[in-house]
């Protein structure tokens, strides 16, 4: 019987995706670098149906975030879904979508959360 593995969409060069990404059972996530593999409009929409919202997504810690113009920043879903694929730091990171779960970000809750939903699959 082949095991399910689940989309695990991360940044490689982050040390916090990495921590998290150590505690995990490693056999039952697919590994996406989102630097090397931008999210495209298919991957995005998934993601946006778990998560309910753009907005739910996206990194407002993003340092691209800050440079861009107070008319520019994102206010309206289409805003916050144009900006997610045009770089992937918009992505709060890291994000695993495991059976009809979303788990997004790295609260400690929420990896927790993750780790002990990846115990049970």
């Amino acid at each position: 019987m082949q095991m399910v593995k689940y989309p695990f969409y991360y940044l490689k060069s982050c040390d916090t995706c990495q921590k998290i990404l150590r505690s995990l059972p490693q056999e039952k996530l697919i590994l996406i670098n989102i630097k090397d593999t931008p999210l495209d409009e298919n991957d995005l929409e998934q993601l946006k149906m778990k998560a309910g919202t753009y907005q739910a997504l996206f990194n407002t810690k993003a340092q691209l975030l800050k440079s861009l113009a107070p008319e520019d920043k994102p206010v309206k879903e289409e805003d916050f879904r144009k900006l997610l694929l045009e770089h992937y730091t918009y992505l709060k990171r890291p994000v695993a979508l495991v059976g009809d779960q979303i788990f997004i970000g790295n609260a400690a809750e929420t990896t927790a959360n993750l780790a002990e939903y990846l115990k049970k699959s």
